[in-house]
């Protein structure tokens, strides 16, 4: 009926570790992106941008 003995210290290191992981893993996730897959994401945009520019229709505003 003894309950186990935990050290104090020993748990809030585990505890801080543990979240710094966490932290680390949502830092892999959100910035984690080699410099090709940046810069193929930036072509895309440029393209999509482009094809977009190109797709509006030039009006005439003279107040007609």
């Amino acid at each position: 009926m003894s309950a186990e003995i935990i050290n104090l210290r020993q748990f809030r290191k585990k505890q801080a570790r543990s979240e710094k992981e966490k932290q680390a893993e949502q830092n892999r996730i959100s910035f984690g992106r080699t410099k090709t897959e940046k810069q193929l994401t930036r072509s895309l945009n440029e393209k999509a941008d482009k094809a977009h520019r190109d797709g509006r229709i030039e009006t005439d505003d003279d107040g007609a």
